[in-house]
Protein backbone atom coordinates (compact mmCIF):
# COMPACT_ATOMS: atom_id res chain seq x y z
CA UNK A 1 0.00 0.00 0.00
CA UNK A 2 1.44 3.65 -1.15
CA UNK A 3 2.02 6.09 2.42
CA UNK A 4 0.33 9.26 3.37
CA UNK A 5 2.95 11.17 1.78
CA UNK A 6 4.80 10.89 -1.64
CA UNK A 7 8.49 11.05 -2.38
CA UNK A 8 8.19 13.87 -4.59
CA UNK A 9 5.99 16.27 -2.30
CA UNK A 10 5.71 19.96 -3.73
CA UNK A 11 7.66 19.35 -6.49
CA UNK A 12 7.44 20.17 -10.01
CA UNK A 13 5.05 17.46 -11.93
CA UNK A 14 7.52 16.81 -14.21
CA UNK A 15 11.08 17.77 -16.56
CA UNK A 16 14.01 19.10 -15.21
CA UNK A 17 12.61 21.40 -12.57
CA UNK A 18 11.39 17.56 -11.07
CA UNK A 19 14.75 16.12 -11.60
CA UNK A 20 16.89 19.15 -10.13
CA UNK A 21 14.56 19.59 -7.04
CA UNK A 22 15.13 15.93 -5.99
CA UNK A 23 18.49 16.41 -6.35
CA UNK A 24 18.72 19.64 -3.99
CA UNK A 25 16.45 17.95 -1.08
CA UNK A 26 18.40 15.00 -1.19
CA UNK A 27 21.36 17.21 -0.23
CA UNK A 28 19.42 18.94 2.73
CA UNK A 29 16.48 16.48 3.94
CA UNK A 30 18.58 15.03 6.79
CA UNK A 31 20.57 18.06 7.85
CA UNK A 32 19.98 19.07 11.69
CA UNK A 33 16.65 21.17 12.44
CA UNK A 34 17.49 24.42 13.86
CA UNK A 35 14.41 25.36 15.48
CA UNK A 36 15.16 29.83 16.85
CA UNK A 37 11.50 30.57 17.36
CA UNK A 38 8.92 27.95 18.73
CA UNK A 39 6.42 27.77 21.63
CA UNK A 40 6.59 23.77 22.54
CA UNK A 41 6.54 23.69 26.39
CA UNK A 42 9.70 23.49 28.36
CA UNK A 43 9.10 21.05 30.96
CA UNK A 44 8.29 18.23 28.55
CA UNK A 45 12.07 18.11 28.03
CA UNK A 46 13.06 19.27 31.80
CA UNK A 47 10.71 16.18 32.97
CA UNK A 48 10.98 13.94 30.24
CA UNK A 49 7.57 12.02 31.11
CA UNK A 50 5.84 9.98 28.00
CA UNK A 51 3.14 11.81 26.55
CA UNK A 52 -0.36 11.46 27.79
CA UNK A 53 -2.58 10.35 24.96
CA UNK A 54 -2.95 10.80 21.19
CA UNK A 55 -5.17 13.24 21.64
CA UNK A 56 -3.16 15.45 24.18
CA UNK A 57 -0.19 15.02 21.96
CA UNK A 58 -1.77 15.81 18.46
CA UNK A 59 -5.15 17.39 19.05
CA UNK A 60 -5.57 19.45 22.11
CA UNK A 61 -2.66 22.00 22.13
CA UNK A 62 -2.78 22.56 18.38
CA UNK A 63 -5.22 25.92 17.44
CA UNK A 64 -4.72 25.01 13.45
CA UNK A 65 -6.89 21.63 14.41
CA UNK A 66 -9.77 23.34 16.58
CA UNK A 67 -10.21 26.02 14.90
CA UNK A 68 -11.52 24.66 11.59
CA UNK A 69 -13.29 22.21 13.66
CA UNK A 70 -14.96 24.85 15.57
CA UNK A 71 -15.75 26.66 12.28
CA UNK A 72 -17.64 23.77 11.30
CA UNK A 73 -19.29 23.49 14.33
CA UNK A 74 -17.57 21.16 16.91
CA UNK A 75 -17.66 22.51 20.45
CA UNK A 76 -14.32 23.40 22.14
CA UNK A 77 -15.59 21.77 25.19
CA UNK A 78 -16.04 18.58 22.82
CA UNK A 79 -12.54 18.68 21.72
CA UNK A 80 -11.20 18.97 24.94
CA UNK A 81 -10.91 22.59 25.68
CA UNK A 82 -11.44 23.67 29.22
CA UNK A 83 -13.07 26.73 30.03
CA UNK A 84 -12.01 29.14 32.59
CA UNK A 85 -15.15 28.58 35.04
CA UNK A 86 -13.90 24.51 35.19
CA UNK A 87 -17.56 23.62 33.37
CA UNK A 88 -17.53 20.78 32.12
CA UNK A 89 -15.45 19.48 28.77
CA UNK A 90 -14.78 15.88 27.21
CA UNK A 91 -12.06 14.08 28.97
CA UNK A 92 -12.08 10.49 27.21
CA UNK A 93 -9.36 11.21 24.85
CA UNK A 94 -10.25 8.32 22.81
CA UNK A 95 -13.61 10.54 22.21
CA UNK A 96 -11.39 13.33 21.77
CA UNK A 97 -9.64 11.19 18.78
CA UNK A 98 -12.56 9.65 17.38
CA UNK A 99 -14.23 13.04 17.12
CA UNK A 100 -11.06 14.63 15.45
CA UNK A 101 -10.67 11.53 12.74
CA UNK A 102 -14.61 11.97 11.85
CA UNK A 103 -13.76 15.56 10.57
CA UNK A 104 -10.08 14.68 9.42
CA UNK A 105 -11.42 14.95 5.74
CA UNK A 106 -12.21 19.13 6.25
CA UNK A 107 -8.14 19.32 6.36
CA UNK A 108 -8.43 18.48 2.38
CA UNK A 109 -5.73 20.99 1.05
CA UNK A 110 -4.81 22.47 4.14
CA UNK A 111 -0.89 22.69 5.30
CA UNK A 112 -2.31 21.18 8.74
CA UNK A 113 -3.33 17.89 6.51
CA UNK A 114 0.71 17.70 5.37
CA UNK A 115 1.73 17.56 8.94
CA UNK A 116 -0.07 15.37 10.33
CA UNK A 117 -0.03 12.75 7.50
CA UNK A 118 4.16 13.31 7.88
CA UNK A 119 3.33 12.74 11.66
CA UNK A 120 1.11 10.04 11.24
CA UNK A 121 3.54 7.95 8.46
CA UNK A 122 6.83 8.89 9.26
CA UNK A 123 6.78 9.01 13.26
CA UNK A 124 4.48 6.48 14.09
CA UNK A 125 4.41 4.03 11.01
CA UNK A 126 0.44 4.76 9.98
CA UNK A 127 0.48 3.96 5.97
CA UNK A 128 -3.50 4.23 6.25
CA UNK A 129 -5.68 7.52 5.79
CA UNK A 130 -7.17 8.90 8.89
CA UNK A 131 -11.13 8.56 8.74
CA UNK A 132 -14.30 7.51 11.16
CA UNK A 133 -13.61 4.07 10.70
CA UNK A 134 -9.50 3.86 11.10
CA UNK A 135 -9.82 6.27 14.26
CA UNK A 136 -9.50 3.63 17.12
CA UNK A 137 -6.86 1.54 15.32
CA UNK A 138 -4.73 4.48 14.89
CA UNK A 139 -5.24 5.45 18.43
CA UNK A 140 -4.46 2.27 19.49
CA UNK A 141 -1.08 2.70 17.47
CA UNK A 142 -0.15 5.56 18.46
CA UNK A 143 -0.94 5.29 22.10
CA UNK A 144 1.16 2.10 22.39
CA UNK A 145 3.93 4.00 20.82
CA UNK A 146 3.84 7.02 23.23
CA UNK A 147 4.50 4.31 26.13
CA UNK A 148 7.44 3.55 24.83
CA UNK A 149 10.86 5.25 26.08
CA UNK A 150 11.86 5.90 21.96
CA UNK A 151 8.58 8.60 22.39
CA UNK A 152 9.24 10.70 25.44
CA UNK A 153 10.49 14.34 24.57
CA UNK A 154 14.21 13.82 24.84
CA UNK A 155 14.49 10.83 22.13
CA UNK A 156 11.87 12.16 19.91
CA UNK A 157 14.46 15.29 20.24
CA UNK A 158 17.09 13.28 19.73
CA UNK A 159 15.56 11.15 16.26
CA UNK A 160 14.26 14.44 15.30
CA UNK A 161 17.88 15.99 14.51
CA UNK A 162 16.96 19.20 16.29
CA UNK A 163 20.12 20.77 17.15
CA UNK A 164 18.56 23.75 19.16
CA UNK A 165 15.07 24.32 20.15
CA UNK A 166 14.15 27.71 21.07
CA UNK A 167 11.20 27.72 23.78
CA UNK A 168 9.34 31.31 24.20
CA UNK A 169 9.16 32.51 27.73
CA UNK A 170 7.10 35.97 29.59
CA UNK A 171 9.45 38.33 30.93
CA UNK A 172 8.06 37.30 34.67
CA UNK A 173 9.01 33.81 33.84
CA UNK A 174 11.37 32.06 36.56
CA UNK A 175 12.66 29.45 34.01
CA UNK A 176 12.86 26.98 36.29
CA UNK A 177 12.27 24.12 33.64
CA UNK A 178 15.16 25.42 31.71
CA UNK A 179 17.44 25.40 34.47
CA UNK A 180 15.64 21.59 35.37
CA UNK A 181 16.67 20.94 31.89
CA UNK A 182 20.75 22.09 32.57
CA UNK A 183 20.66 20.95 35.40
CA UNK A 184 19.83 17.29 34.49
CA UNK A 185 23.43 16.72 32.51
CA UNK A 186 21.04 15.86 29.07
CA UNK A 187 22.80 17.43 26.13
CA UNK A 188 19.65 18.62 24.32
CA UNK A 189 20.15 22.09 23.58
CA UNK A 190 17.01 24.16 24.50
CA UNK A 191 17.40 27.70 24.58
CA UNK A 192 14.43 30.55 25.78
CA UNK A 193 13.87 33.48 24.02
CA UNK A 194 12.40 36.93 25.90
CA UNK A 195 8.96 37.66 25.38
CA UNK A 196 7.68 40.94 27.42
CA UNK A 197 4.73 41.64 25.67
CA UNK A 198 2.45 41.39 29.48
CA UNK A 199 4.55 44.16 30.71
CA UNK A 200 4.89 46.68 27.78
CA UNK A 201 1.63 46.40 26.63
CA UNK A 202 -1.18 48.09 28.67
CA UNK A 203 -4.07 46.76 27.10
CA UNK A 204 -2.60 43.15 28.16
CA UNK A 205 -4.87 41.65 31.25
CA UNK A 206 -2.95 42.30 34.26
CA UNK A 207 -0.90 44.79 32.92
CA UNK A 208 -0.38 47.12 36.38
CA UNK A 209 0.07 44.17 38.33
CA UNK A 210 2.74 42.49 35.94
CA UNK A 211 4.65 46.09 36.42
CA UNK A 212 4.75 45.33 40.21
CA UNK A 213 5.62 41.85 39.49
CA UNK A 214 8.42 42.95 37.11
CA UNK A 215 9.98 45.04 39.73
CA UNK A 216 9.84 42.11 42.15
CA UNK A 217 11.42 39.91 40.31
CA UNK A 218 14.50 42.41 38.70
CA UNK A 219 15.23 44.09 42.08
CA UNK A 220 14.31 47.71 40.46
CA UNK A 221 11.77 50.17 41.05
CA UNK A 222 9.33 49.85 38.50
CA UNK A 223 7.79 52.82 39.32
CA UNK A 224 9.81 55.37 37.78
CA UNK A 225 10.94 54.81 34.45
CA UNK A 226 14.28 54.12 34.72
CA UNK A 227 13.82 51.81 36.80
CA UNK A 228 11.41 49.98 34.54
CA UNK A 229 13.79 50.06 31.72
CA UNK A 230 16.70 48.82 34.39
CA UNK A 231 14.11 45.56 35.11
CA UNK A 232 14.24 44.81 30.98
CA UNK A 233 17.99 44.91 31.04
CA UNK A 234 18.33 42.87 34.36
CA UNK A 235 15.34 40.11 32.92
CA UNK A 236 17.16 40.28 29.27
CA UNK A 237 20.44 39.50 30.91
CA UNK A 238 18.70 36.42 33.37
CA UNK A 239 17.63 34.70 30.20
CA UNK A 240 21.10 35.22 28.17
CA UNK A 241 21.68 32.74 31.11
CA UNK A 242 19.20 30.16 29.91
CA UNK A 243 20.66 30.46 25.97
CA UNK A 244 18.24 33.27 25.38
CA UNK A 245 19.76 34.54 22.02
CA UNK A 246 16.47 36.64 20.87
CA UNK A 247 13.33 38.45 22.00
CA UNK A 248 10.05 38.35 20.64
CA UNK A 249 7.53 40.72 20.51
CA UNK A 250 4.36 40.62 19.55
CA UNK A 251 2.18 43.61 19.47
CA UNK A 252 -1.10 44.67 17.76
CA UNK A 253 0.48 46.65 14.92
CA UNK A 254 4.21 47.58 13.98
CA UNK A 255 3.99 51.36 14.89
CA UNK A 256 7.12 52.23 16.93
CA UNK A 257 7.98 56.17 18.28
CA UNK A 258 11.13 57.85 19.35
CA UNK A 259 10.09 60.16 22.04
CA UNK A 260 12.69 62.40 23.94
CA UNK A 261 13.47 60.70 27.35
CA UNK A 262 11.68 63.67 28.89
CA UNK A 263 8.98 62.68 26.96
CA UNK A 264 9.31 58.96 27.56
CA UNK A 265 8.98 59.53 31.44
CA UNK A 266 6.07 61.28 31.49
CA UNK A 267 4.02 59.30 29.23
CA UNK A 268 5.19 56.23 31.44
CA UNK A 269 4.10 58.07 34.55
CA UNK A 270 0.56 58.25 32.97
CA UNK A 271 0.81 54.53 31.61
CA UNK A 272 2.07 53.58 35.15
CA UNK A 273 -0.91 55.60 36.93
CA UNK A 274 -3.96 53.47 34.41
CA UNK A 275 -4.40 55.84 31.97
CA UNK A 276 -7.37 54.71 29.66
CA UNK A 277 -6.40 57.15 26.79
CA UNK A 278 -6.11 54.70 24.07
CA UNK A 279 -3.71 57.25 22.53
CA UNK A 280 -1.57 56.81 25.13
CA UNK A 281 -1.27 53.37 25.41
CA UNK A 282 -0.64 52.97 21.58
CA UNK A 283 2.38 55.64 21.87
CA UNK A 284 3.63 53.31 25.06
CA UNK A 285 3.50 50.35 23.27
CA UNK A 286 5.26 52.18 20.40
CA UNK A 287 7.87 53.77 22.26
CA UNK A 288 8.47 49.95 23.75
CA UNK A 289 9.57 48.44 20.38
CA UNK A 290 12.43 51.35 19.73
CA UNK A 291 13.28 50.87 23.97
CA UNK A 292 13.72 47.01 23.20
CA UNK A 293 15.88 47.56 19.89
CA UNK A 294 18.18 49.68 21.42
CA UNK A 295 18.63 47.08 24.08
CA UNK A 296 18.97 44.95 21.83
CA UNK A 297 21.63 47.46 19.83
CA UNK A 298 23.52 47.06 23.51
CA UNK A 299 23.23 43.38 24.68
CA UNK A 300 23.21 41.73 21.30
CA UNK A 301 19.82 39.95 21.70
CA UNK A 302 18.42 39.53 17.87
CA UNK A 303 14.61 41.14 18.06
CA UNK A 304 11.42 39.38 16.46
CA UNK A 305 8.82 41.78 15.87
CA UNK A 306 5.57 40.07 14.93
CA UNK A 307 2.81 42.85 14.49
CA UNK A 308 -0.26 42.71 12.80
CA UNK A 309 -2.63 39.91 14.48
CA UNK A 310 -6.24 40.76 16.01
CA UNK A 311 -5.58 38.62 18.94
CA UNK A 312 -8.79 36.89 20.91
CA UNK A 313 -10.99 38.38 18.26
CA UNK A 314 -14.34 36.88 19.46
CA UNK A 315 -14.82 38.30 22.98
CA UNK A 316 -16.71 35.70 24.28
CA UNK A 317 -14.68 32.99 23.35
CA UNK A 318 -11.94 34.68 25.05
CA UNK A 319 -13.91 35.80 28.32
CA UNK A 320 -14.80 31.64 28.19
CA UNK A 321 -11.27 29.91 27.49
CA UNK A 322 -9.03 32.70 27.07
CA UNK A 323 -5.58 33.25 24.76
CA UNK A 324 -4.28 31.30 22.04
CA UNK A 325 -7.57 29.36 20.94
CA UNK A 326 -7.55 30.20 17.05
CA UNK A 327 -9.15 33.53 16.98
CA UNK A 328 -6.33 35.29 16.08
CA UNK A 329 -6.63 37.03 12.94
CA UNK A 330 -4.55 38.87 10.31
CA UNK A 331 -4.69 42.62 9.91
CA UNK A 332 -3.45 44.86 7.70
CA UNK A 333 0.13 46.12 8.61
CA UNK A 334 2.42 48.80 7.53
CA UNK A 335 5.40 48.75 8.03
CA UNK A 336 7.61 51.51 6.08
CA UNK A 337 5.95 54.78 8.14
CA UNK A 338 5.19 52.24 11.25
CA UNK A 339 8.60 51.21 11.63
CA UNK A 340 10.51 54.73 10.58
CA UNK A 341 10.91 56.47 14.30
CA UNK A 342 12.73 52.40 14.77
CA UNK A 343 14.66 52.64 11.85
CA UNK A 344 15.85 56.62 12.31
CA UNK A 345 17.28 55.30 15.44
CA UNK A 346 19.16 52.07 15.17
CA UNK A 347 18.30 51.03 11.48
CA UNK A 348 21.88 51.39 10.05
CA UNK A 349 23.48 49.20 13.26
CA UNK A 350 25.33 46.92 10.89
CA UNK A 351 25.35 44.40 14.86
CA UNK A 352 21.93 44.85 15.52
CA UNK A 353 19.38 42.29 13.59
CA UNK A 354 15.84 42.71 13.86
CA UNK A 355 13.94 40.28 11.88
CA UNK A 356 10.20 41.15 10.73
CA UNK A 357 7.01 39.21 10.25
CA UNK A 358 4.37 39.73 8.83
CA UNK A 359 0.53 38.21 8.60
CA UNK A 360 -0.17 41.06 6.02
CA UNK A 361 1.33 39.24 2.70
CA UNK A 362 0.35 42.71 0.37
CA UNK A 363 3.51 44.19 2.45
CA UNK A 364 5.73 41.46 1.08
CA UNK A 365 6.87 43.74 -1.87
CA UNK A 366 5.91 46.72 -1.15
CA UNK A 367 7.02 47.97 1.97
CA UNK A 368 9.31 44.88 3.61
CA UNK A 369 11.34 43.41 0.85
CA UNK A 370 12.18 47.18 -0.06
CA UNK A 371 13.31 48.28 3.72
CA UNK A 372 15.54 44.85 3.93
CA UNK A 373 17.09 45.29 0.66
CA UNK A 374 18.80 48.35 2.31
CA UNK A 375 18.55 48.39 5.97
CA UNK A 376 21.45 46.71 7.70
CA UNK A 377 19.66 45.74 10.75
CA UNK A 378 16.92 44.34 9.43
CA UNK A 379 16.02 40.71 8.32
CA UNK A 380 12.75 39.18 6.85
CA UNK A 381 11.09 36.47 9.29
CA UNK A 382 9.53 33.31 6.98
CA UNK A 383 6.30 33.35 6.23
CA UNK A 384 4.45 32.55 9.20
CA UNK A 385 1.43 31.53 10.90
CA UNK A 386 -1.79 31.42 8.33
CA UNK A 387 0.84 31.84 5.23
CA UNK A 388 3.50 29.00 6.29
CA UNK A 389 1.85 27.02 4.24
CA UNK A 390 3.53 25.46 0.59
CA UNK A 391 1.20 28.12 -1.28
CA UNK A 392 2.18 31.05 1.27
CA UNK A 393 5.78 29.82 1.09
CA UNK A 394 5.92 29.89 -2.53
CA UNK A 395 4.80 33.50 -2.40
CA UNK A 396 6.88 34.72 0.21
CA UNK A 397 10.10 33.66 -2.17
CA UNK A 398 8.63 35.15 -5.19
CA UNK A 399 7.87 38.21 -3.79
CA UNK A 400 10.95 39.09 -1.72
CA UNK A 401 14.05 37.77 -3.94
CA UNK A 402 13.88 40.23 -6.23
CA UNK A 403 14.18 43.17 -3.99
CA UNK A 404 15.56 41.39 -0.79
CA UNK A 405 17.68 38.48 -2.07
CA UNK A 406 18.10 35.06 -0.52
CA UNK A 407 20.78 36.43 2.31
CA UNK A 408 18.37 39.27 4.24
CA UNK A 409 16.05 36.38 4.77
CA UNK A 410 16.45 33.92 7.40
CA UNK A 411 15.53 30.86 6.85
CA UNK A 412 12.85 28.74 8.72
CA UNK A 413 10.97 28.83 11.90
CA UNK A 414 8.43 26.29 12.67
CA UNK A 415 6.29 28.31 15.70
CA UNK A 416 4.79 25.51 16.61
CA UNK A 417 2.96 24.29 19.84
CA UNK A 418 2.49 20.83 18.20
CA UNK A 419 5.79 19.19 18.80
CA UNK A 420 5.98 15.76 17.01
CA UNK A 421 4.88 18.36 13.89
CA UNK A 422 8.56 19.88 14.12
CA UNK A 423 9.79 17.44 11.17
CA UNK A 424 7.10 17.69 9.27
CA UNK A 425 7.30 21.65 8.94
CA UNK A 426 10.70 22.06 8.07
CA UNK A 427 10.33 18.94 5.74
CA UNK A 428 7.82 21.17 4.08
CA UNK A 429 9.74 24.22 4.15
CA UNK A 430 12.67 22.35 2.41
CA UNK A 431 10.65 21.04 -0.49
CA UNK A 432 9.23 23.87 -1.37
CA UNK A 433 12.52 26.02 -1.40
CA UNK A 434 14.27 23.06 -2.93
CA UNK A 435 11.49 23.68 -6.08
CA UNK A 436 11.52 27.46 -6.02
CA UNK A 437 15.80 27.11 -6.34
CA UNK A 438 14.71 24.00 -9.11
CA UNK A 439 12.75 26.48 -10.82
CA UNK A 440 15.15 29.51 -11.04
CA UNK A 441 17.53 26.94 -12.50
CA UNK A 442 15.25 24.79 -14.74
CA UNK A 443 14.75 29.21 -16.31
CA UNK A 444 18.56 29.85 -16.36
CA UNK A 445 18.29 32.59 -13.81
CA UNK A 446 20.84 30.76 -11.24
CA UNK A 447 23.48 28.32 -11.75
CA UNK A 448 22.72 24.87 -9.87
CA UNK A 449 25.99 24.65 -7.87
CA UNK A 450 24.06 28.10 -6.42
CA UNK A 451 21.01 26.08 -6.21
CA UNK A 452 23.31 23.69 -4.17
CA UNK A 453 24.74 26.14 -1.64
CA UNK A 454 21.01 28.12 -1.86
CA UNK A 455 19.43 25.00 -0.30
CA UNK A 456 22.00 24.53 2.63
CA UNK A 457 21.76 28.20 3.58
CA UNK A 458 17.80 28.04 3.49
CA UNK A 459 17.34 24.95 5.47
CA UNK A 460 20.05 25.48 8.17
CA UNK A 461 22.85 28.02 7.59
CA UNK A 462 20.51 30.84 7.79
CA UNK A 463 18.40 30.45 10.62
CA UNK A 464 22.08 29.69 12.82
CA UNK A 465 23.27 33.09 11.44
CA UNK A 466 20.57 35.47 11.89
CA UNK A 467 19.47 34.12 15.49
CA UNK A 468 23.11 33.50 16.33
CA UNK A 469 22.75 29.94 17.38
Amino acid sequence: MAGLTDPDLLFAAEGRALSIARDLYAGVKDLPIVSPHGHTDPRWYALNEPFPDPAQLLVVPDHYIFRMLFSQGVRLEDLGISPLDGSPVESDPRAIWRRFAEHYYLFRGTPTRLWLDHVLEHLFGIDEPLNASTADRHYNTIAGLLKQDGYRPRALFERFNIEVIATTDGALDDLQWHKAIRDSGWQGRVVTAYRPDAVVDPDFEGFLGSLDRLGEVSGCDTGTWAGYLDAHRQRRAFFKTFGATSSDHGHPTAETANLSDAAAEELFNRIRHGSDDERERKLFRAQMLTEMAKMSRDDGLVMQIHPGSWRNHSPGIFQKFGRDKGFDIPTRTDYAAALKPLLDCVGLERDLTIILFTLDETSYARELAPLAGVYPALKLGPAWWFHDSPEGMRRFREMTTETAGFYNTVGFNDDTRAFPSIPARHDVARRVDCAYLARLVAEHRLREDEAHELALELAYTLAKKAYRL
